[in-house]
């Protein structure tokens, strides 16, 4: 299958391409670009690929699907226009401004018959992997409540102003993982910090207090600009506990110049030093990391397209994460518990 890429920024050039180019059966057939850095950037990754100044290109020169990664005001005009041209669509989180916008693609796709996918692709994390096999197993017996964390060490990463802010970057990956992992959200309690950017107001952190519907908890926090990197997930349960410290494998991995194409099988996993701990009364036990590898996204989305099943993140997920946010965003302006 032809894949197109829309956008080569950093989420587009470490996120996408490297883990397009690895799964089987997909064929990166070009890339939008438009600044002349961003298409230099293109060209020495991939100078066989040929690169268009706009979508519209693009698809008259024909892809099956499109990757959707420019920045998150840019999105729905161009979800919009792949949908309209019948091309199958993995639109990068956050999927939305806000669960409204994301009705209207979602309605669009279905509409038209359009396979539209939504690229939470921090499921397929090797920390998160090993803790969604330990829930499948009932290691935990019933659960009680997740602490999800994750801070970075990149304030130049954070997107300012109204459209921006950590919540809808990092916020739309830990959300996801805290609804995939537990179920579905009744309510949300949330804290932001914001700090004066240029392009304005924008939150730099945030914790959220989500309430599951099976009466569990998720405690959900991240920062950018504390200085401090640090990635830790927590799951309490009847029957024990489970702490680990990942080392965000795939990301350190990319950045360092390694490529999943190169080692599919090797790919992905948290070395032993970071593999998390299971304890219960029998005592502690360490859990080897399971895979992570995100081009089992785009493995599974072509799947989808061929075969006319779900793809690996629906809509209806995507959407019911961007409820959260906008609860979350409600309950931090105005001090309260929003119900959903």
């Amino acid at each position: 299958m032809k894949v197109g890429l829309v956008g080569y920024g950093t989420g587009g050039q470490n996120f996408h391409a490297p883990f397009i180019s690895a799964a089987e059966g997909l064929e990166l057939a070009g890339i939008v670009a438009r600044a002349p850095a961003t298409i230099a950037k293109a060209q020495a990754d991939f100078p066989d690929v040929p690169i268009y100044a706009s979508l519209t290109e693009l698809l008259a020169a024909g892809v099956d699907m499109v990757t959707i990664t420019t920045p998150p005001q840019t999105r729905r005009e161009l979800v919009l226009e792949a949908i309209a041209a019948g091309v199958a669509v993995v639109a990068d989180k956050p999927f939305a401004p806000d669960a409204k916008t994301g009705r209207e693609l979602a309605a669009a796709a279905q509409a038209k018959g359009v396979v539209l996918g939504v690229y939470h692709n921090r499921r397929f994390d090797s920390d998160m992997q090993t803790l969604h096999q330990l829930i499948a197993q009932q290691r935990l017996g019933k659960l009680w409540r997740l602490h999800n964390r994750m801070d970075l060490d990149e304030p130049h990463t954070l997107e300012g102003g109204a459209t921006g802010g950590l919540l809808r970057d990092m916020g739309s990956h830990l959300v996801d993982q805290a609804l995939w992992l537990m179920g579905p959200v009744t309510s949300v309690l949330a804290h932001l910090d914001i700090v004066d950017r240029p392009e304005g107001a924008t939150d730099a952190s945030f914790v959220l207090t989500l309430t599951h519907s099976s009466g569990a908890h998720s405690y959900i926090s991240s920062s950018k600009i504390n200085y401090l990197s640090c990635r830790e997930l927590r799951l309490y349960g009847e029957a024990g506990s489970y702490v680990a410290q990942g080392s965000d494998v795939q990301a350190r991995d990319i950045f360092a110049g390694k490529r999943p194409a190169n080692d599919r099988a090797g790919w992905g996993f948290e070395p032993p030093e970071h593999w998390g701990t299971l304890h219960t009364a029998a005592g502690y036990e360490r859990i080897p990391a399971a895979q992570g590898a995100y081009h089992d996204y785009y493995q599974a989305f072509a799947a989808a397209v061929k075969n006319g099943s779900a793809p690996p993140v629906t809509t209806e997920q995507a959407i019911r994460v961007l409820e959260v946010l906008d609860a979350a965003f409600i309950s931090a302006r105005e001090g309260r518990i929003v119900a959903l």
